[in-house]
């Protein structure tokens, strides 16, 4: 897990020499070399129209995704759940929730047709966002993987892909929300994603594990937090991949100062590039003095990737 966390020490020269030289996630990498275009013959839920290369969502500009959520899977239809009801009858299923029953089920080699068949439901704080296709028919491996045996209200999913248009009624029993054509899922549980937020020689584990925790329910609870426009998804990816901004507001903690904003704004660096810069408000408990920090991220293409570290910044 502690891969899965950019150093405070990144700038964008290392990011340009190194590709982004992130190490990558625990979790299975799938190389998407190609550009973002939806396969053709992708039919998860069962539905009858294709997403092909004359489809719309290829006729539309590209609108990137960074969404951190809550997968689901869902009947489409009471076919298919008459199916799968058919096929646990023949499942020892004693002594078993019905999570692990439909967990056991799934990820069973001979029931991947049933996988196929399921509408993916990405929920963002506990609303129905996003329907989910993979855009490499391999990836299904990545939905059932973050279908786990025990739910848990920690459990985090984090979906990287473009959003096409809204879904038609008849592709999710009715569900009309957005599809998103996705290429990479990160599933983990949140107390071990901070727990492996390296810890630094300011701050100890007994105040970096608060700290980490009301920043990223912070950035979670931001207003229509879909990871859908610009600002959202670089906030996303700090949350996800930068341990500087959890470092400085243990550091800050221990200074009697406290978080009391996040901004994200276009940066002046922006030019054939789209650059934001994501500002960090702290104040101190008894002077009410402000300080503030900021860090670039490019969001120009899928990737979010950082462009220069935390660094102290003044208002002009």
């Amino acid at each position: 897990m502690n891969e899965f966390l950019e150093s405070n020490e990144q700038s964008v020269e290392g990011d340009i020499k190194a590709k982004e030289s992130i190490a990558q996630p625990p979790f299975q990498t799938i190389n998407t070399t190609s550009s973002i275009t939806p396969q053709a013959g992708v039919n998860n839920c069962g539905c009858s129209s294709e997403v092909d290369s004359n489809s719309n969502i290829n006729k539309m500009p590209p609108s990137f995704i960074y969404a951190i959520g809550r997968i689901d899977a869902r009947f489409p239809n009471i076919a298919t759940e008459k199916e799968f009801a058919q096929v646990v009858s023949r499942a020892e299923t004693a002594g078993k929730t019905n999570q692990q029953i439909f967990h056991s089920a799934l990820s069973k080699r001979e029931n991947r047709y049933l996988a196929r068949q399921l509408c993916w439901v990405l929920s963002v704080q506990g609303l129905d966002t996003y329907l989910l296709i993979p855009r490499d028919p391999a990836d299904l491996d990545l939905l059932i993987e973050a279908i786990r045996p025990a739910q848990d209200a920690n459990d985090i999913d984090v979906v990287i892909g473009m959003r096409g248009p809204i879904a038609p009624p008849e592709m999710c029993n009715g569900l009309m929300i957005p599809i998103v054509i996705f290429d990479q899922i990160y599933s983990f549980d949140k107390d071990s994603f901070i727990k492996a937020i390296p810890v630094s020689k300011k701050t100890t584990s007994t105040q970096l594990t608060p700290a980490a925790d009301e920043l990223f329910k912070r950035i979670l609870q931001l207003t229509d937090n879909a990871g859908a426009i610009d600002e959202h998804r670089a906030l996303n990816y700090l949350a996800m991949r930068y341990s500087g901004i959890y470092e400085k507001v243990a550091e800050q903690n221990g200074n009697d100062s406290s978080l009391t904003g996040v901004d994200v704004l276009p940066s002046s660096l922006s030019g054939t590039r789209k650059i934001l810069k994501a500002i960090f408000s702290y104040t101190h408990r008894k002077t009410g003095f402000t300080e503030k920090c900021f860090v670039r991220v490019d969001v120009t293409e899928e990737f979010p990737f950082l462009v220069t570290g935390l660094a102290q910044y003044f208002d002009r």
